[in-house]
């Protein structure tokens, strides 16, 4: 009496079915589907070592020094 039979769970199935409707309850399942797939493929790319852009001394000469005036009236 503890535990439910397949008869049970087959009730349950057919009511939930008849109040969300399939329609319903097939959108839930892509749109879960779609955020475990999405999941694994953020866990795939920070497994990847990221691409270390190099330093050039060229990027040292187009920086540009600007200084902020006070404007007080």
């Amino acid at each position: 009496m503890g535990s439910f039979s397949i008869w049970h769970w087959l009730i349950v199935l057919v009511i939930v079915m008849l109040v969300f409707g399939t329609k319903k309850l097939r959108n839930i399942g892509q749109d879960l589907g779609g955020a475990v797939k999405g999941f694994k493929e953020g866990m795939k790319a920070s497994e990847e070592p990221t691409e270390q852009i190099p330093k050039s001394t060229t990027s040292v000469d187009k920086t540009v020094d600007v200084h902020a005036k006070d404007v007080s009236k």
